[in-house]
């Protein structure tokens, strides 16, 4: 892992807390890279909303080439050959930049390369097989090496109040979209011109790789020297913050992560919600149609996904339990909502139920991700992240299924009360999350010998 060294002349110092744990403090991001840390926050969110806006393309390009060249399948290969891939590279290009064979710059930047790749291979293939192959493979793969690169890195160099800089990044899944929106209805057509997803690619590329030049992973256990590990910050919101969501007692590799309940339960959390995303985005456009709202459904929807940034500084107080369990909570009401708004024909009530679907959906992976780094620290997040991001992309694959998507189209109300419900049980699930190593509570010892009582 290429991580910022610091020169010999830089003074540094490892402590360790009661249990055990090792910070090395001393350095600030200015000394190991020559600029602020501001900006391990900002370059990540310019590369996940690059790979995003990549990717609506490259949906766009497959919707439009499936009717115009007769792919007659029975599941959007393209689709499901991107999330297969994407499932594959999440955990192993984590586990190669812990062991440093694999640098975030060069990640980064193997991601848009792949991105290009798969946009030429949609474009210029020479048939319709060759193009849904390579170019959900590349594509795929290429979103992978970069959401598991740009959603991790905030969380290290912020580790004293990840939950902001993790949001923000997060957002970019949502602002990717914010260029297609003026041509959200033609987008399909011009997609299908060779030349869309061609310079869509290569121009994604280049911003990608121009900031993931910068990136950089700080040293091991590094904390920031303004933020004492060992003491408590005197700051009254400082201290609410460490208060909410103390650091990991330990630094625990995936496979022992995967041994804790904790991890698991994240896992199931955010499969749910995930679920409940993707089953809300597919049946909420019918909906629109119906009441006349068109393409204002996806404007409401981006516009829920952007402001999900919040949701990350807002776990820095109130604590990242409380808000995943809450942004399950709204995620369950919108779907409860949605129906609703059909029966009585609410445009307004149905656009607010998007918006909190895009809202709580971009919330949740946000609060995960941040979570998973409170409970099992951050030398080894990427990894961690991985086993995570096969639960994110499950529903992907499910949702792009005919035969799902039909069986949910057929009684759209029942669907949408299921889709509720589950996120409701996410809701309580995420409330009996804990750190492992950590106890819940101060556990009493009754004095053996009260007072008064003699001793024999």
């Amino acid at each position: 892992m290429e991580t910022t060294d610091p020169p010999a002349s830089l003074l540094c110092r490892e402590v360790r807390d009661r249990r055990g744990r090792v910070y090395r403090v001393g350095e600030s991001a200015a000394d190991l890279t020559g600029r602020g840390r501001i900006w391990m926050a900002v370059l990540p969110w310019v590369g996940m909303t690059g790979v995003s806006c990549a990717a609506y393309v490259f949906v766009a390009a497959q919707n439009s080439s499936s009717e115009a060249r007769r792919w007659d399948t029975g599941m959007l290969w393209p689709a499901v050959l991107w999330a297969l891939s994407q499932m594959a590279v999440a955990h192993p290009a984590g586990r190669l930049r812990e062991s440093g064979r694999l640098s975030a710059r060069a990640a980064v930047t193997a991601g848009a390369l792949g991105t290009l790749a798969g946009c030429l291979t949609l474009a210029l293939a020479p048939g319709p097989a060759a193009a849904r192959l390579a170019s959900g493979v590349l594509c795929g793969a290429g979103a992978g090496l970069v959401h598991a690169t740009c959603l991790t890195l905030p969380g290290k160099w912020y580790p004293e109040r990840r939950g902001g800089p993790t949001g923000f990044v997060a957002s970019g899944l949502a602002f990717g979209a914010v260029p297609l929106l003026p041509g959200l209805g033609s987008l399909g057509a011009r997609a299908d011109r060779p030349a869309v997803p061609a310079l869509t690619g290569a121009a994604v590329c280049l911003v990608v790789a121009a900031a993931g030049r910068l990136l950089r992973d700080p040293p091991r256990n590094w904390w920031p020297p303004h933020a004492d590990p060992l003491t408590v910050p005197a700051d009254p919101v400082a201290r609410r913050v460490r208060e909410k969501n103390p650091p990991a007692v330990r630094q625990y590799a995936p496979e022992e992560a995967a041994r804790t309940p904790a991890l698991w339960l994240m896992w199931l959390c955010l499969l749910g919600a995930a679920g409940v995303t993707v089953l809300g985005l597919r049946l909420l456009t019918p909906y629109g149609r119906g009441l006349g709202q068109g393409d204002g459904i996806w404007y409401a929807v981006v516009a829920g996904g952007a402001v999900s940034a919040g949701a990350g500084a807002l776990s820095d107080r109130l604590g990242r339990r409380a808000a995943l369990s809450a942004a399950c909570l709204l995620l369950g009401l919108a779907q409860f909502g949605v129906p609703l708004a059909g029966r009585t024909g609410s445009g307004p009530l149905l656009l607010g139920c998007a918006a909190a679907t895009g809202l709580a959906g971009g919330a949740v992976l946000t609060l995960v991700t941040a979570l998973a780094a409170d409970h099992f620290g951050e030398n080894h997040s990427a990894g961690v992240h991985g086993l995570l991001a096969v639960s994110w992309l499950l529903p992907v694959l499910a949702g792009s299924g005919t035969s799902a998507a039909a069986a949910a189209a057929r009684d759209p109300h029942r669907a949408f009360l299921v889709a509720g419900c589950t996120a409701l049980a996410c809701a309580a699930s995420a409330l009996f999350l804990k750190a492992p190593g950590r106890p819940s509570a101060r556990r009493i010892v009754p004095n053996p010998h009260p007072l008064g009582e003699e001793m024999a």
